[in-house]
């Protein structure tokens, strides 16, 4: 079954690969949506004493849709074209050898400091204008979420795409990097339903300069 599950999915690939990487995306993104959900279900279950109805876990269809629309509309399209426009520009263009350290690791700081800061801005944006914010509201929460992310998955992303551009070949990256977004997309989505946690306002004191903590006390 799984043989033919993935035989199935290189065929695609193959015959469409900018289509099933917006399809596969936008499931996997409403996947990780779900899985966000339960996790802030069972940690809200441990803050507060949930009456009997609301000890049963719905899940929040408009919440997966508008997720995996970023998946479908963003991380598939976009994803595509900058994973394999990278590979050909250090390829082709830089002339740097395939699997080598420099390479690699080109890979890994392009990615890093180019890619994950937008996608990261561009998903704190789309979910803050889905779920009927305004601009003054979106700028605050991407004030607010924007930092702490980064943070957190500046701790990751770069040691997975490091294994990724080392030993994944270039035609099976995308699906490497959809799974993680999977992943991804439950912590953004976790991140996202915190709010104005404790946590968050520490982190984003440490990143303040002493003279704005200042002005913030006078006033």
């Amino acid at each position: 079954m799984m043989l033919r599950l993935w035989n199935w999915y290189q065929n695609c690939l193959s015959a469409h690969p900018v289509k099933t990487q917006v399809i596969s995306s936008g499931l996997l993104w409403g996947v990780g949506d779900i899985v966000a959900q339960s996790i802030s279900k069972s940690l809200s279950k441990k803050n507060i004493r949930l009456s009997v109805e609301d000890e049963e876990f719905k899940v929040d269809w408009k919440r997966v849709a508008i997720t995996s629309m970023f998946g479908v509309g963003f991380v598939g399209p976009v994803g595509h074209f900058w994973y394999e426009g990278l590979d050909r520009f250090l390829s082709l263009r830089l002339q740097l050898q395939p699997k080598s350290l420099r390479l690699v690791g080109t890979k890994v700081a392009m990615d890093t400091l180019i890619f994950g800061p937008i996608h990261l801005l561009v998903f704190l944006s789309y979910m803050g204008f889905s779920s009927g914010k305004n601009a003054r509201q979106v700028k605050e929460v991407v004030k607010r979420d924007f930092i702490p992310a980064l943070v957190v998955e500046g701790g990751v992303w770069p040691l997975a795409q490091a294994v990724n551009f080392r030993f994944v070949p270039v035609r099976y990256q995308l699906l490497y990097v959809n799974v993680f977004c999977m992943l991804d997309s439950a912590f953004l989505s976790w991140m996202e339903q915190q709010k104005d946690a404790a946590w968050k306002k520490h982190w984003l004191s440490s990143f303040t300069p002493p003279f704005k903590k200042q002005e913030g006390q006078a006033r």
